[in-house]
């Protein structure tokens, strides 16, 4: 008898607080007032597929371009359009390679591309350094998809703050 009657507590109590939580839950949804937008989606809903831009043409300009940091590897300044680069060939090799460089007046392949992962020198090409394009990239004249604020470190000018140093004898 005292087992029902616990039961029936529990039940109650069960109910009290289902009940109050389902109070709580708004009955509809709220929809903004703006429409949805992201940067690189657009208005686009997210149940839908967006129409992708055309692709912007490759550069073809054979400049050199500067490096935003150290040990950036440098882009790629020309068209690659129809390279081979697999497991079988890679067509960079062709005017890239160390002994065809001179010959074809292309940047040679740096000295770290001969190198192990122990720093060990090799005769030939690395293998993990084999595919180019896993960090060489080509450049297209496009207007960015997102905002940069990037500053490249020579830019950036500290402006002496209440904790840099004061020169000596100065107050």
């Amino acid at each position: 008898m005292r087992s029902i009657r616990v039961m029936s507590v529990v039940n109650a109590v069960m109910t009290a607080s289902l009940f109050l939580f389902s109070q709580g839950a708004p009955a509809q949804p709220v929809i903004p007032a703006e429409p949805f937008h992201d940067a690189l989606r657009g208005t686009t809903p997210l149940d839908e597929e967006a129409k992708p831009p055309l692709i912007a043409p490759t550069e073809n300009k054979d400049v050199i371009r500067g490096r935003a940091y150290a040990q950036q590897p440098p882009t790629i300044p020309h068209k690659i359009d129809g390279y081979q680069l697999d497991k079988d060939a890679n067509r960079c090799l062709a005017c890239h390679a160390r002994s065809r460089a001179a010959d074809s007046a292309a940047v040679p392949i740096g000295i770290s591309h001969y190198l192990t992962r122990d720093n060990a020198t090799l005769g030939s090409l690395s293998p993990r350094r084999y595919f180019c394009t896993q960090c060489h990239v080509t450049q297209a004249d496009a207007k960015p998809l997102v905002g940069n604020t990037f500053t490249d470190v020579e830019d950036v000018r500290a402006a002496p703050g209440p904790s840099a140093p004061r020169p000596a004898g100065k107050k």
